[in-house]
């Protein structure tokens, strides 16, 4: 019954250092494309901040501006959400916890919700749940370029906010925070909710004019808008992914690490006691012989 316990006991102990092994080269993966991730998130909220900066300006110090993309300018009635998740498991709740944030929201909404999905986790989870998909885009976050997220995503519901199928665009992503921390943010892309509160900027003393006119300036920017806007939120929680699954997978490395331990003290414990019942056995038998 030893041997048995002892061969069982050697068995887990190869079977978790070979997952040490795996979890250590996820974390090493993880950490390299989320130094990459992060950079290109940083440059990428430079064009941001500058394309938000405009839009308010605009908003501010001209008048006539168009109230099509503006809040209160139309009655809500059907949403459109763009849920971000990732391709592959192993990062924790980070999947979860965009999930639970958009379905509570499509909970609260009294119209009929529309998703735009991007990654896999998600598109599975509302598919089996008969949520109405329009679209969806499954390649790695980490891939997606500005041209793909203006072609393939924000054109097409863009088009569909202009022609009325839809009058909201809520985005439900991950933020970065730290490589510790990450959150689930709700952003609403479109109808811009924009005010004075909002910006900590003032008129400016002098009248602006713009050409050809305010209204086919800002029907530009504002798409303009929402394509950073989303691409950003993509490479962002992209970054959070990365970030997530290396904790994931240095919180695996470090249980494995502990239940290894554990394991060599039993094995030894178990080899020990053995040894002893041997000795006993061969003491009693000189004893017996004597």
């Amino acid at each position: 019954m030893a041997g048995n316990n002892m061969r069982d006991i050697k068995r887990r102990i190869k079977s978790n250092t070979s997952m040490e092994q795996i979890t250590k080269a996820m974390k090493l993966v993880s950490a390299a494309k989320l130094r990459k991730a992060k950079s290109i998130f940083d440059r990428i909220q430079e064009n941001f901040n500058y394309v938000s900066e405009s839009i308010e300006e605009v908003f501010h110090n001209a008048d006539g501006v168009p109230d099509e993309y503006l809040a209160g300018g139309r009655e809500i009635k059907r949403t459109a959400y763009i849920i971000i998740t990732s391709n592959r498991g192993l990062c924790g709740s980070f999947n979860s916890n965009v999930i639970k944030e958009a379905v509570t929201l499509m909970e609260n909404d009294p119209g009929e919700p529309v998703i735009i999905a991007i990654g896999s986790k998600g598109r599975d989870y509302f598919a089996k749940r008969n949520y109405e998909i329009c679209a969806e885009y499954m390649l790695p976050p980490e891939d997606i370029s500005f041209l793909d997220v203006r072609n393939i995503i924000t054109r097409p519901v863009v088009g569909m906010y202009n022609r009325g199928e839809i009058d909201r665009i809520i985005l439900v992503s991950t933020r970065f925070i730290s490589t510790l921390t990450q959150e689930t943010e709700t952003q609403t892309l479109l109808p811009l909710e924009v005010g004075e509160k909002n910006l900590g900027m003032p008129a400016l003393p002098y009248s602006m004019e713009y050409g050809p006119s305010v209204e086919e300036v800002f029907n530009y920017l504002v798409p303009k808008y929402v394509e950073i806007r989303l691409y950003s939120a993509i490479v962002e929680s992209a970054t959070s992914e990365h970030a997530a699954r290396r904790m994931a997978m240095e919180s695996a490395t470090d249980n494995a690490n502990e239940m290894i331990n554990e394991l060599t003290m039993n094995y030894n414990r178990a080899r020990q006691a053995a040894i002893t019942r041997e000795i006993t056995e061969i003491v009693g038998g000189a004893e017996a012989l004597a």
